[in-house]
């Protein structure tokens, strides 16, 4: 929590964030993510967690590569907890902004979130 509201207290200081919203910047910050039901993703993220489930194959070559959390919105872990899977968007040319982060074993964890503008946001895939 301190770390919070040190982060909050300097985007103060520096005028990156108007005194008024502070606070509930820190209580952001120390939110779990939403969660969304697996019948509302979009097809292609329902594609996507099947495909981490089984293990594969996946599509792209960064998929299961360790996503780092330097956001900080998902739940504190060891460096490598975490791995990332493209969620294939439709008329993109490139990987596109929606991912699936998967924590733990990526193939029985249950553990999912789901982003839609690549990492600004977060929503727990609920079974």
């Amino acid at each position: 929590m301190f770390a919070r509201l040190a982060l909050a207290f300097a985007f103060v200081c520096l005028g990156i964030l108007p005194a008024a919203q502070a606070g509930a910047v820190v209580l952001a910050l120390g939110s779990p993510p939403a969660q969304i039901p697996v019948a509302e993703l979009p097809p292609e993220a329902r594609e996507t967690l099947a495909a981490i489930r089984r293990g594969g194959p996946f599509r792209y070559g960064k998929d299961g590569t360790v996503f780092g959390n330097r956001e900080g919105l998902l739940p504190q872990r060891d460096r490598g907890y975490y791995t990332e899977y493209t969620v294939r968007t439709p008329g993109a040319r490139d990987r596109g902004a929606r991912r699936i982060v998967a924590g733990g074993d990526p193939r029985s964890s249950g553990e999912y979130y789901y982003t839609a503008d690549h990492y600004q946001s977060f929503r727990r895939i609920r079974e």
